[in-house]
């Protein structure tokens, strides 16, 4: 017990770790507070073709870097993400709202697209496809003082919209219809999802990855859903969830030889098959101790095991 202590406070007194640990908590916080308005939307792929988006943004701000004859090539691989993955969302909304093409065929041509537009620009670059898998799979190793503060300030917008918001993009995300009969903004609202789902994928990029961010932005709402009836009560199990994989599954792989973002994901995943075969037992002894008329008085009393009714 000793040695586990000793070996969780050189943990939390690690530099590294403490970035790491904060990076992951601002994650944890953040995805699944887009994600829970993404499943409402039924567009819980959307992160997945985001991402494919940011990683041609990477190689473009790699290819920037070397252009201008920066120190770090990578230095502007992140503002390169934020910035494709904002013009991708907005873009594909717009052709969501216009109906010029169904919403799979737009989140397949930004798969496509994204994959194969990050591997030639990388190459023009003078990089190699290796150069990309630490954010293909995320690295949080290579976190930065800089990477962590740009990670805090993207947060920041993404909880400021997100939770501030709440009301306004629910309605738009329940009921578009609604929405625009009640005098919402409703295409400036869908424009602040998408972009807000952007800077989540992001966010999340050297955490868990471009190719497992969408994961951690819906497998905690999932869960959610399965222990909870109000969307509020939803987002806020899920943040939890969030919170808890994320640090959990970094703390493990302090210890194991293992990728963060991969341990994260596969935790929530084990979490969710967990949830699931419990929820049927844990409704079924709720129904059964449940009074179908609890503010009616019995009329049938027992008595030596007859019945008898009550004057």
């Amino acid at each position: 017990m000793t040695t586990f202590f000793a070996e969780l406070s050189g943990m939390l007194t690690d530099p590294f770790m403490r970035r790491s640990l904060t990076a992951a908590i601002i994650v944890g916080l953040t995805a699944p507070v887009m994600g829970t308005y993404l499943v409402q939307r039924k567009l819980s792929l959307l992160g997945d073709g985001i991402g494919h988006i940011a990683l041609t943004g990477v190689a473009v701000g790699w290819l920037v870097g070397s252009t201008m004859g920066l120190v770090k090539s990578d230095a502007l691989a992140i503002p390169g993400a934020v910035v494709a993955a904002v013009l991708g969302s907005v873009a594909i909304e717009l052709v969501r709202e216009r109906g010029r093409t169904s919403g799979d065929v737009a989140l397949a041509l930004m798969f496509y697209g994204g994959i194969a537009g990050g591997v030639l620009i990388i190459g023009i670059a003078g990089g190699t496809n290796a150069n990309l898998m630490s954010y293909l799979f995320g690295s949080i190793s290579t976190v930065t003082i800089t990477d962590l503060w740009l990670t805090i300030g993207l947060g920041a917008i993404i909880l400021l919209v997100g939770v501030g918001l709440s009301s306004a993009l629910f309605s738009v995300s329940h009921d578009e219809d609604f929405a625009r009969a009640s005098g919402l903004p409703v295409r400036g609202l869908n424009i602040a999802i998408a972009i807000i789902a952007a800077l989540t994928v992001t966010v999340s990029m050297r955490v868990v990855g471009l190719l497992l961010v969408s994961a951690l932005m819906i497998i905690p709402v999932a869960v959610a859903q399965l222990v909870t009836t109000s969307f509020r009560r939803t987002m806020m199990v899920a943040v939890g969830i969030g919170v808890a994989v994320c640090v959990v599954g970094l703390s493990i792989t302090y210890w194991l030889p293992q990728s963060p973002g991969a341990m994260i994901v596969v935790l929530a995943i084990a979490l969710y098959a967990v949830v699931a075969a419990l929820r049927p037992l844990v409704v079924r002894r709720r129904t059964e101790s449940r009074d179908p008329h609890p503010d009616i008085l019995d009329d049938v009393t027992l008595d030596q095991g007859a019945p008898r009714c009550s004057a």
